[in-house]
């Protein structure tokens, strides 16, 4: 009878397993032909993308593992269509992407921290935090860049940490960070990035700049607009000109002027045409008068005459 009835046990165990797998073999079926669909670049399925992605999305959290496991695609096509559908299931694919964030692919890491931060979940900033240190600077890439797409303060500090990355895309993504997160203490070190070996870093250690406060910013950049360093002197000028106040005119002025340098002072003199773009400063012609080098004369010409055209 013991017997009988551990038979029977037996078989509803594997009945229910072979029912599981086939329903879990039919959830990847319904997946799989719905993703062919959704990341089709073919002309006949182009009204049909945004309802299979739809689709998918509502079947919510059973269809991130499959998700995921997309990751390692090498098809652009595919890779973006899994973070919009991500981004359509929402919190509910959170738990699992926290839980990939342990693999060793670092590639598929590399793209749940994208997700992540695309979703936008606070839940997902210590996780991320702690995987910023990763060996691979693709994940410390994406990690940096989640925290500041998230938003949330607790990340500043291991943002501001990473501005020393050995890799440029990296210091790159804490530079961004910054801005987003809106970080005034960084403000120094995103000046000190202006120096940066890596172009992309530095272009956007200037945009995030533009993003904090104006008030703290401009005496910052006065103390490192004389600076030794061409790019960090430069860049300087380019800031106060996109700030383009009073304050920011008044320092590009005295440098358009009176700088040593030629570089420095077509770089302020053209700022402050961009910021004063009617001369109510009248200081357009004072530039051209004054300017003795040649080559810094005509950018200043070529920039008045860019703005005078403009306005025609």
């Amino acid at each position: 009878m013991i017997n009988l009835f551990k038979s029977i046990l037996v078989i509803l165990v594997l009945l229910f397993t072979i029912g599981e797998v086939s329903a879990q073999s039919g959830l990847e079926k319904k997946i799989d032909s719905l993703f062919v669909i959704a990341s089709s670049g073919e002309l006949r399925y182009r009204d049909l993308t945004e309802p299979a992605m739809d689709s998918i999305a509502a079947l919510g959290a059973p269809a991130v593992p499959w998700l995921v496991d997309k990751f390692s695609t090498k098809s652009a096509r595919e890779r973006w269509t899994v973070i919009w559908i991500l981004q359509r299931i929402g919190s509910e694919a959170v738990p699992y992407l926290l839980t990939s964030l342990k693999r060793s692919d670092a590639l598929i890491v590399s793209r749940v921290c994208w997700a992540l931060g695309d979703i936008k979940d606070t839940s997902s900033v210590y996780p991320l935090i702690n995987i910023c240190n990763h060996r691979d600077w693709k994940v410390r890439d994406q990690a940096i860049g989640a925290l500041g797409k998230i938003g949330d303060t607790r990340a500043n500090d291991v943002v501001m940490q990473t501005l020393t990355d050995t890799l440029g895309q990296v210091r790159k993504a804490a530079v961004v960070s910054c801005g987003q997160l809106a970080i005034n203490e960084a403000i120094p070190d995103l000046i000190n990035c202006f120096d940066d070996d890596f172009y992309g870093a530095r272009l956007e250690a200037a945009n995030s700049l533009l993003k904090l406060d104006t008030q703290s910013v401009i005496p910052a950049i006065a103390d490192s607009i004389n600076s030794e360093r061409e790019m960090v002197g430069n860049l300087c000028c380019i800031v106060l000109g996109e700030i383009g106040t009073d304050d920011a005119i008044e320092i590009l002025s005295y440098q358009a002027l009176n700088s040593l340098s030629p570089n420095r002072r077509a770089h302020a003199a053209i700022a402050m045409i961009k910021a004063d773009p009617n001369d109510n400063c009248s200081m357009h012609d004072k530039f051209i008068e004054n300017e003795s080098d040649r080559f810094t004369l005509l950018k200043i010409q070529s920039a008045i005459k860019t703005i005078k055209n403009s306005d025609e």
